[in-house]
This record gives structure tokens, sequence and C-alpha cells, in this order.
């Protein structure tokens, strides 16, 4: 009872107290000893591996001898050696960031282990033929890398013979073909591997390196025939910009030499096998030297999936009064560019890991390459003299948006890159958010001279990216731009950036993050949910047919079958007729579609809806009238003229259901309503026209491939055949529309231009420019789209054997390119052609 009385007292907490005594007085411990779980050896050496040089808290050398001694000591382990094994090969070609430090191992477990490192160095050359026969040349890289940097422990010249094949390879497909294209990624992979061998602990290499450098320069120096194709700023001289418009391999070239002349510094790049650690057990034993494996470079090579076009080097931080990335004299821009562009590309499936190796880049690379990471741009005038401003969050941004506005196109979709930088921002806001700002603003700085096509990605990304952060952003600085007439390329990008983001969201929300002299460019009809009908104002002059118009839309709602609906447009055709209408089913179509949409303009459900119960009558319209098919357009954007997205989007819903057809867009937007050319400066007509010519590109490839499909029965393929016979001729007449109609803007010759006895000259000008801006996108798209075409149905037709170059149709990219500059007669009659 006593006992009792003390566990629930006066005091607070006196069983708890009893409990603790309790204990205290015993002589052990009464509990059950905690089950002890050890990991398995092989489960811990993969997560070692995969985490390898990600924690800047851990040495590197001590996760390499650690890593290398557990694997050397389990040798014995058929799983933990097959693992490993595996792993190395996979992490080669997936995170081309590690590469130095999974070299770095197996130099560490060769000195233990040589057998070890010697099947490794089997299965990398293995791997490597493999992907020389399928013209995987982003994985050849990769895997000459990982070899170049176990240099060292490689007999005779090691990977410099496989060096000198593959340009033996590039002279010949040179030499076939000043356009070739593989030939150039040929020298800029052994351009790109060069850097790694002479910074492996081998010694001795500089004469190789050197000889191997003369070679390549007859290549690298030489101007490719279609860099104008892909310049990313056309309008401008290089004196004007912050950067020149220069090919990568070009670039490579100049910094390896300059490199050779300061005895292969390379200081970027790092270097974990110089480590005290490895040295040390190095000095103990002299490294085990091994052979390296046949290396076959096939004696054609194959192109591989994607065409190569040479590629230009492109910078959004180029301009600027504090380096924050690598100049392009510095060979640091080429290596740290090219190891994250393989990053981003490689990793497309999982934005967070890529997102993730952004933001840990300075992880990857020598000390000192960078300042510390979130470093205010303002801090870095305070840095000494000597020591590196490069900031890692704007290398990592800049590699991004080198792919985001690469051209002819990027290698992945534009979402995807639009992801990595949200993500980006999400994981480090303090880094990444002033990085993307100043890039924002170099891009609208140069908006002006850029190519159509990136201005027109950019603003997609920035209307994306402000989506995803409440749309806030600094406008007061761009307000004295707000005045400017829209032929302006500045004043353009506003109002489209505008446009694009009320799509996103609504038009009061993006209104209320506007200062006061922006307020002007969202009007009150910009808020309305549902446009009104026009058809509901009885004004005689103004909207003629309305009581029969308003009965239909009636009918529609009801969904009354179209037999009680034809009256009311009969009677819409006989009134127009009295008018002297030439065409009655114009205005009959423009009641018709009118109802549609206002019916449809809940959701984008609710039109499709609509549109598929009038299908029938919708399709008949087309072979009736060529007029009605475009009056469908015109009542569609005229119903969405305060919301044109909306439209487009409908539009191409439109031609899905091929209610429109491709040559009917194109014609409405670029010779019904051409003007004086000042629809060229809207963006949503760029959106239209660009969707609609993909639609018609992207069936021609398709058809293309599957042509291409091995064992095709004979009928088929004819028929195909035939098919894409057809296509083809049609996708170059709508490009030769599209060329006749911008030519004719470009040069000042549209019919309003030249009969206008006032014109602005200014103004001219600026149209002008319009028009050489779009004629130039759908030149490249052309020449692109031939050239892909050309070199698929060649390499069909050689049965595997890949032809030298692109298809002779890469003749005609050629005739573009001198087209760009003003080389041809411009009378705009199919020149692309």
């Amino acid at each position: 009872m006593g006992e009792y009385d003390r566990r629930n007292g006066a005091h607070r907490g006196g069983y708890n107290n009893r409990k603790r005594r309790f204990r205290e007085d015993d002589d052990f411990d009464r509990r059950p000893p905690r089950r002890q779980y050890q990991e398995p050896v092989h489960v811990k050496v993969r997560k070692q591996l995969l985490a390898v040089a990600e924690s800047p808290l851990k040495k590197i050398d001590e996760e390499v001898q650690e890593i290398a001694i557990t694997v050397a000591d389990n040798f014995d382990d058929e799983e933990i050696r097959g693992n490993f094994l595996d792993l190395v090969l996979q992490l080669v070609a997936e995170q081309p960031l590690k590469i130095p430090f999974i070299a770095a191992i197996i130099l560490a477990v060769n000195v233990k282990k040589p057998e070890l490192a010697q099947e490794v160095i089997a299965r990398s050359s293995t791997a490597l033929n493999e992907h020389l026969g399928a013209g995987s040349w982003r994985e050849v890289k990769l895997f000459l890398r990982f070899l170049g940097c176990m240099q060292a422990i490689l007999k005779d010249e090691g990977v410099f013979p496989v060096l000198e094949e593959l340009f033996s390879r590039a002279v010949d497909l040179q030499t076939a073909s000043l356009d070739d294209g593989l030939g150039l990624e040929l020298v800029k992979i052994i351009l790109l591997t060069i850097p790694y061998i002479m910074a492996s602990s081998a010694s001795g290499l500089e004469a190789y390196a050197t000889a191997l450098l003369e070679k390549t320069d007859i290549i690298a120096s030489t101007p490719h025939p279609l860099e104008a194709l892909v310049n990313p700023y056309p309008g401008i001289e290089d004196d004007d910009t912050g950067q020149q418009a220069q090919s990568i391999i070009s670039l490579l070239q100049r910094q390896l030499q300059t490199e050779a002349a300061q005895s292969w510094e390379l200081a970027c790049i790092p270097r974990p096998w110089r480590t005290s650690a490895v040295d040390v057990a190095a000095e103990q034993e002299v490294p085990v030297k091994h052979s390296l494996p046949p290396v076959i470079v096939p004696p054609s090579v194959s192109p591989g999936a994607r065409p190569q076009l040479p590629e230009m080097y492109f910078s959004v931080y180029a301009d600027q009064d504090v380096e924050t990335v690598p100049p392009i004299s510095n060979i640091a821009s080429s290596i740290l560019r090219d190891a994250l562009v393989d990053t981003i590309s490689i990793l497309d499936y999982n934005r967070n890991a890529t997102a993730k190796f952004l933001i840990d880049l300075d992880c990857y690379f020598a000390p000192e390459t960078f300042v510390k990471r979130a470093t205010p741009f303002d801090r870095l005038r305070e840095v000494d003299e000597g020591k590196s401003t490069w900031k890692p969050e704007d290398v990592a941004v800049d590699a991004v948006f080198s792919q985001l506005l690469q051209l002819p196109t990027p290698e992945h979709k534009l979402v995807y890159y639009h992801a990595v930088l949200t993500e980006s921002c999400k994981i480090a806001p303090a880094a990444i958010a002033p990085s993307l700002g100043r890039a924002i603003r170099f891009l609208y700085r140069n908006v002006d001279a850029m190519d159509l096509e990136l201005e027109y990605r950019f603003l997609d990304w920035f209307s994306h990216h402000l989506s995803n952060f409440g749309f806030t952003w600094k406008w007061t600085e761009w307000v004295d731009d707000v005045e400017l007439p829209l032929a302006k390329p500045k004043k353009a990008f506003i109002v489209g950036a505008l446009e694009k983001e009320i799509r996103l969201s609504f038009a009061q929300r993006i209104r209320g993050t506007l200062p006061e002299p922006y307020q002007a460019l969202i009007t009150e009809a910009k808020e309305k949910d549902t446009p009104d009908f026009k058809y509901n104002f009885d004004h005689a002059t103004e909207t003629p047919y309305a009581p029969q118009a308003r009965e239909v839309l009636r009918l529609l709602r009801a969904k009354a079958p179209d037999s009680d609906i034809q009256p009311h447009l009969s009677s819409i055709e006989s009134e127009a007729s009295e008018l002297g209408v030439t065409e009655p089913l114009v205005p009959s179509t423009d009641a018709y579609m009118t109802a549609i949409c206002f019916i449809g303009s809940k959701s984008l459900s609710h039109v499709l809806s609509c549109i598929e119960r009038c299908k029938e009558r919708l399709l008949a319209l087309g072979p009736q009238s060529e007029a009605a098919r475009r009056q469908i357009i015109t009542s569609v954007m005229e119903y969405w003229a305060e919301k044109p997205g909306v439209g487009v989007n409908v539009v191409d819903k439109l031609l899905n259901y091929t209610i429109l057809t491709p040559m009917s867009v194109i014609n409405w937007a670029l010779t019904d309503n051409i003007g004086k050319g000042n629809i060229l400066t809207h963006a949503h007509i760029y959106e239209m026209v660009a969707s609609t010519m993909h639609k018609v590109t992207n069936r021609v490839r398709q058809i293309v491939i599957a042509r291409n499909q091995a064992e095709l029965p004979a009928d088929q393929k004819a028929i195909l055949d035939e098919t894409l016979e057809k296509e083809r001729a049609h996708m170059k007449e709508l490009f030769v529309t599209v060329e006749d109609s911008l030519t004719g803007v470009a040069s000042g010759v549209v019919d309003e231009m030249a009969e206008s006895r006032d014109q602005d000259e200014e103004e001219e000008a600026l149209l002008r420019g319009w028009g050489e801006r779009w004629l130039r996108v759908f030149r490249r798209k052309m020449a692109v789209e031939e050239a892909w075409i050309g070199e698929t149905l060649a390499k069909q037709a050689a049965e595997g054997e890949v032809m030298d170059g692109l298809d002779t149709k890469v003749e005609e990219v050629a005739e573009a390119n001198g087209i760009f500059e003003g080389q041809e007669d411009g009378d705009g009659d199919g020149d692309i052609l």
C-alpha cells in the first residue's frame, strides 16, 4: 500500500521515478538485445558506387579507396564482382559527370587486383564496339573518355590508335561531301577525348596529342556550309553581341591548341587519381598495364538516330562585366558544357535527378573551379584577382538553355527543359532564381536579332516558368518598351508573353501582377470568360442575318437535327445573294461556326463535343467552297479575337478532324490576311502556321519510317511509296506557298505595302524584317525535312550501308543557306526547292 502511495503521491511522476530507481538497482539490463542488421557487401558497394563524389562533405580519396579495397578484397565473390562490373559500365553510360571518379576506382583496384581492372577494360572495349556499330556516338564518346582516364594502365599508345581510326573515317566522310555532319561529330569526339587523356596520370603523351591536333585542324577549322542554318543570331554582327556565333568544333580546336601551348594545364578536370591515398598505393608497386582489346571502327559508319548538323556555341551569360561562366577562349567552357549536356540528355526520364546533378555541379570538377554556391553577383567583384568567378548555377542554367534554344531542333521535347529549370529553381531557389533572371534579361535584350523560332521558344518557356512561380516578374524593367509599336520585336514579345500567361491562368489574375503602364494591354474584353455572340445585336449593317443566326444557335443548343437547321442557313444564303454576296455560303458558314464557338466556349471538351455533332456538315463545306472552308477559320479567330490562343487551339482540332486542310490554314494566315505583313508580328499566327507545318512534316516522317520497316511486304511497300510521293509533293507545295507569301513581305512587294503611299519607312523596314525572319525559319524547316527524308530513304535502299554524308538533298540545304545571305533572286517562285 505504501508502494502504491509513493507511486501516486503528491510529487509528479512518482511511478516513473520508481521505475528509474528499479532499473538503476539492477545489475543488468533485462531487455533483449536489439537485432543487428548488417548490409550485404554487394549492396554496400552498390550504394557507395552510386553515391561517389556526390557529397562535398566526403573526401573523394577516401571514397575511392574504400570502394576499391572492398571490391578487391571480395574479388572471389561472384555476386559482388558481377554487380560491380555491371554498375561501372552503367554509370559510364548514364552519369558522365562521374566518369573520372569511376576511373580512379579502377586505377586503385588495379593495384590490388589487376585482373579485375583487365575485365573492366575488356567489357568497356566490348561496349565501345557495340556502340560504334550502332552509331550511338554519345556512348562512344563516353566510353572513350572512360578509357582515356585509365590511359596510365593501358599498354603502348592506349586510346590514341582508336582516335586515329575515327579521324580516318571523318576524313573519308568529309572528302565525299563537304556538307557531311557525321565527320564533324567524329572529330568532336576526338577533341573531347584528348583532354581527359592528357589529364590522366599517364605521362609522355604530348607528342601523340599534338600530332592528332594537327590533323583535326584541317576539318575543325573549316567553316561548315550549313553553319548559317543554325546560327542563333542571324540578324546581328559579332561585334554587337556579347558572344560570337561560332561552331563548337572550331572552338574546341583552338582551345586545345591553347592548352597544348600551356603544357596541358586543364585546370577544371578533376584528378582523383592524384590524391594522396592513390599515389601512396601506386608508389608501393609499379602499376600493372593491360592491352586494350581491339576496337573496330566500321568502314561505313552509321549516322545514328539523329541527323548530324554543325553545333553552334550559345551562352546567355556572354555579355556580363564579370565572368560567371568560362569564356569561349577557355577549354573549360567546352568540357563543362559537354558533360552537362550529356547528363541532361541522358537523364530525360527523371527531371528531378537531372536537376540534382545540375545543382551539385561543383562536386564533379576540380576544387577552385567555381565560387561558392549562391554567391551574389555583386559579390563577385570582391573576389581576389586570379581566382575563379564562375558560378556553378550559371554554368548549369547556361547548359540547359543551350539545349532549349538549339537549332534546328532540340534532342528532347521542349517541356522537358522547362521542367528541369523549374525543378532546379525549386531545389535551390536562392542560387538558381537570380541566374535565371540574368538569363531572361540577356535573351530579352537580344530578341530583335534572335532567330524567330528561338524567340518563340524563349517566349513559351518564359510564360510557362512564370506560371510556376506566381507570375511574378520585374515588369518595370521593360516599361519603356510598352509604348513601342507592335512591329518592334520587344513589344511583340511582351504582348505574346501576356497572351500566353492568360492562356495559362486568367486575365484578371495576370492584370493584378502588372504595373500600371501594362494595364492597357489587358482589355476588359479579355476578362470575359465567354465572348459575346455577335448576332445577339440587331445592327443591319454590322451584323446582318442576326435573326437567322440566333435561331441556328437555339437549335444547336437543343441538339436539333441538321434538317431543322438547314432552312435558317438557306435563308441566310438567299438574303446574302440578294445583297450581292458572291459566295452566299460564306455568311451562313459564319453564323453556323460562330454558334458552335459560342456553345463550346465553356471548355475545350464542350467545343469538341459540339464539333463532333456538327462534323458531317462542316466536312461537306470544303468541297462546296474553299472560301467557306477558310471562313471557318475566320469565324473561330474573330470569336476568340481577345484570346487568340484559344482560337489557335480550336483550329488545330479542326485540322485533326480534317474539316480544315493545311493549305487552307496557310492561305488564310499568309495570303488572305497578310496585308502589309502586320500579321507576322503576332505570336499566335506563328504558332498556327508552325504547328500546321509540323503536322504535315510529321506525317511524311511517319510514312518514311513505316516504309523502311524490315520484311515489309512488297504490295504494302508499293502503297506506301505512292502515298509518300503524294505527301512529299503536298509538303513541298505548302512550303512553296509559305515561301511566296513571305518573300513578298520581305522584299516589300505585297500588294498593300506596294500600293500604300503614306507608309512609314521605319514601319515598312520593321515589317520587311519580320518577313525575313519568318522566311529563314521555314526555309530551314524545309531544308531539314528534305535532308532527313533523303538520308533515311538512302539508308534503307543501301540495306544498312550508310551513304557518305547526307542525301543529295543536302545540296538544297546549301542553296537555302545561300538564300539566307541574299544570294538568290528572292522572286518567291520556290527557290528553296
